[in-house]
């Protein structure tokens, strides 16, 4: 255990094991600061994936979409009874636009626990998914004159249309098996960086500890994406970077990967410099996210029955991904496949290929989708396929390892 632990804090960029000196701590923590007192729109068409799909498509391997199957519709009517049973007037008016105290005090005890985050109530911004998160911030980014921002690249195609449409322009950095190359913000220009440290969408590589510990002493406002954490197969994983920052980091999660992307719930707890003009945003947006669900999804979370859905996810998801790897192991030898064992997606790297694109068209000529990688790059870089695994049971995954072998080995 104890080994454990010093191997987390080498990973969070908190610690690091020198020769002759054993593990040392970094000193790159920050303590909170005290509590202060145009857009560019795109057509449908542009959002598209650039495949041509053909109607008999039958195997969906698009990355991000959970496993909607397992949603605890039990534990789900057991917390909704709960909460209409002490459901007062005063829950029902219009409330805070930052969300019910009730999941804003169960996030900030659940977040603690899981992530690592160090927050207080009034800090959570309760929002519909982390899609509005990002138009949120890039609206009050906007507002004080950042019109660019670090992304990664390869990166989220969704967060990188999100920016556009919000008029904020991004700037690609690279990503290698390291993560983001940290020491390239500084060539950027630019004041802020959007990143997904625990589990880099598409590559699937974690943000290692000297590039964590470089971003923890960069002056810009890092935008954390934690879209996936909840879904790491071989270990814990890492911390979130907020709780070694929470003033210099923007910390963005939701629950669509691990109970439905329909639920459109999601928090932003941002540094408390930017809170009162997140907050009128969100105000102007909707008033608020809806109460009901809010308060149900708090009974979850303090009762425990989030965290055993979870644990029974994460062993079905784990068998998905060992499926598909199987099969892909068995019929397309030659791809690699990139990133750690978590998340709902794997990246298979094809060497020799020229165009993912078009092999991405096979693939669905052959019934199953998949995204090229290609889609969520801004420079040219190695093909690769993105290829999702949870929405599917095993011998399905199987099947579909066993049509993109065969389409991609013609």
């Amino acid at each position: 255990m104890v080994v454990q632990a010093y191997q987390r804090l080498v990973d969070e960029g908190l610690a690091e094991a020198r020769t002759g000196s054993g593990t040392v701590v970094t000193g790159r923590g920050v303590e909170r600061a005290a509590r202060p007192a145009g857009d560019r729109r795109r057509t449908l068409d542009e959002l598209r994936l650039p495949i041509s799909t053909p109607d008999d498509i039958d195997i969906d391997l698009s990355p991000g979409i959970p496993d909607l199957s397992a949603f605890p519709r039990a534990a789900w009517l057991r917390a909704e009874r709960a909460v209409l049973d002490r459901v007062t007037g005063a829950d029902l008016r219009y409330g805070d636009p930052g969300g019910a105290p009730r999941l804003r005090a169960a996030l900030v005890d659940w977040l603690a626990r899981t992530r690592g985050v160090r927050c207080e109530a009034d800090d959570v911004v309760v929002t519909a998914g982390v899609a509005q998160g990002l138009a949120l911030l890039a609206q009050v980014l906007r507002s004080r004159g950042t019109d660019a921002v670090a992304v990664e690249d390869p990166g989220s195609r969704g967060a990188m249309d999100q920016l556009a449409f919000w008029g904020v322009r991004q700037v690609p950095v690279p990503v290698d098996e390291q993560g983001m190359r940290v020491g390239e913000l500084a060539a950027a220009g630019v004041d802020a960086a959007v990143l997904t440290p625990a589990h880099q969408f598409p590559t699937g590589v974690v943000l290692s500890p000297e590039r964590r510990r470089e971003l923890l002493v960069w002056t810009g406002l890092v935008i954390e994406d934690d879209y996936d954490a909840e879904h790491r197969y071989d270990r814990a994983p890492v911390a979130a970077l907020q709780g070694s920052a929470p003033d210099r980091v923007a910390y963005l999660g939701s629950v669509s990967k691990s109970l439905a992307p329909a639920m459109r719930t999601g928090w932003l707890i941002a540094p408390r410099g930017l809170q009162a003009e997140l907050l009128a945003a969100k105000h102007a947006t909707d008033l608020g996210n809806p109460a009901l669900p809010q308060l149900v999804l708090a009974q979850l979370l303090s009762s425990g029955d989030h965290d055993r859905h979870l644990r029974a996810v994460r062993t079905r998801q784990r068998s998905r991904r060992d499926a598909l790897l199987a099969g892909l192991r068995t019929h397309l030898p030659e791809a690699r496949v990139a990133g750690v064992a978590a998340g709902l997606h794997v990246l298979v790297l094809l060497p020799g290929a020229a165009d993912d694109v078009a092999l991405a068209e096979r693939v669905a000529a052959a019934g199953v989708l998949v995204q090229p990688l290609s889609w969520h790059r801004r420079r040219t870089g190695p093909p690769g396929l993105v290829i999702g695994y949870a929405a599917h049971p095993p011998d399905r995954l199987t099947e579909a390892a066993t049509r993109i072998g065969r389409a991609l080995s013609r």
